[in-house]
């Protein structure tokens, strides 16, 4: 079984993920198509003070296919909604297969995003001036008295009206000054 690259419609990768496995398994072609990978990787965004974690399509407009491609196989994947075909392909000829190579880079990319996201440098420490650039105290300017790795959050003196006061804080919610 070889690696190919299907050219998908940008932004329907899992759609087409998904046809291209029910279609082959409704047409009992299950021994030359091994499996369907969409490589993405874990995105952290910050919408209205919120962490959201969402997962990005790493090769956008790429799927990638395990499968030994015999007989009806590419015209069947190819006749598949959302698929403009093989990445490699002469017209009229043969899907050409990824290299060794590639591959192992390519999986390998994968395997290293799922563990990227959880070995997080702590960019801040006690002591620090830090600004504070979202919530109520937009503006203002503190120093950092505690750091929770756990929580990921910062314990903060914030000068307010001459008093010092303590919040809590997101490491998301404040920049270095």
């Amino acid at each position: 079984m070889n690696w190919y690259v299907v050219r998908a419609v940008s932004g329907q990768e899992n759609k087409v993920k998904s046809y291209i496995e029910s279609e082959i398994s409704r047409l009992g072609l299950s021994d030359f198509v091994e499996q369907v990978l969409v490589p993405t990787e874990k995105v952290v965004q910050v919408r209205n003070g919120k962490k959201i974690n969402k997962e990005r399509v790493y090769f956008p407009g790429y799927v990638m296919i395990q499968a030994n491609l015999a007989g009806e196989v590419p015209h069947i994947i190819k006749s598949i909604n959302g698929v403009i075909g093989f990445l490699g392909e002469v017209k009229g000829g043969d899907p050409v297969p990824l290299r060794k190579s590639e591959v192992n880079r390519m999986l390998g990319k994968v395997d290293e995003l799922a563990v990227k996201t959880d070995n997080v440098m702590i960019p801040y420490s006690v002591g620090e001036t830090i600004k504070v650039i979202d919530g109520p105290f937009n503006g203002f300017n503190g120093t950092i008295e505690n750091v929770n790795e756990e929580k990921r959050k910062l314990e903060v003196m914030v000068k307010i009206f001459g008093r010092k006061t303590p919040l809590e804080l997101s490491f998301m919610q404040v920049e270095k000054v």
